[in-house]
């Protein structure tokens, strides 16, 4: 007897495929809104390092209605899976506009992303505060750059132990390990910026020296 001939199998499979070509459907546009949100937590990050705060602010908040809209569509079944990225990208935007105004950084609950959203979004944002770091010593801004690498610490040490949930955030223990380089090589800098300052101060210290001493003798030749 052939499957043709079974009324409930046929009815089965139609509403198999219908469902599938609605799921098809909704994961082509979760998949085009997703590069949408990215694109628009790129260009914050950008506008942050190059100090047009405004403009990150406006792509920040159209982002995360871009991820709300992500949320609604996608619901807890398996594209829920495709808003990690996304979700990582404006954890790592709003994370940034927060440090560079001195704000906290946002919880999971003020950012409304998944547990695996945050942790990558967190992890990614330790590149970005090695970025504000080596800016803050180009303008010789060194007690802001203490200040980022104390960040840079703080941020490591929390989500160092998040590697033993590599198998459930698939990818977490090799963010891990570039945190962990990214603040060894902060260590280095930071280490040469503080020898070179204490260069410069005995330096300084030594031409003041120096010029009281010929000021001294200056007035005992008259």
């Amino acid at each position: 007897m052939g499957l043709t001939s079974e009324p409930r199998v046929d009815r089965s499979l139609k509403g198999i495929e219908k469902e599938m070509q609605g799921a098809l459907g909704r994961r082509e546009r979760i998949l085009k809104e997703t590069r949408d949100c990215i694109a628009l937590c790129s260009k914050a990050i950008i506008h942050i390092h190059t100090g047009k705060a405004g403009e990150a602010h406006v792509e920040i908040g159209d982002a995360g209605k871009v991820l709300a809209g992500l949320r609604e569509e996608a619901g807890t079944g398996p594209l829920a899976r495709y808003l990690a990225s996304p979700e990582a990208e404006f954890v790592e935007a709003s994370s940034v506009e927060a440090i560079v105004l001195g704000r906290p950084i946002p919880g999971i609950k003020d950012l409304g992303v998944s547990g695996e959203g945050y942790l990558m979004g967190l992890l990614d944002t330790v590149g970005e505060v090695k970025r504000l770091l080596l800016d803050a010593i180009m303008r010789s801004e060194i007690e802001k750059a203490r200040r980022y690498f104390e960040l840079m610490e703080g941020l490591y040490s929390a989500l160092a132990p998040f590697a033993a949930f590599d198998h459930v955030a698939g990818g977490v223990r090799r963010k891990i390990d570039v945190a962990r380089m990214l603040t060894e090589d902060v260590r280095g800098v930071m280490a040469q910026e503080a020898r070179r300052t204490e260069m410069v101060s005995s330096m300084r210290e030594l031409e003041e020296s120096l010029g009281r001493r010929a000021k001294k003798g200056a007035r005992a030749a008259r």
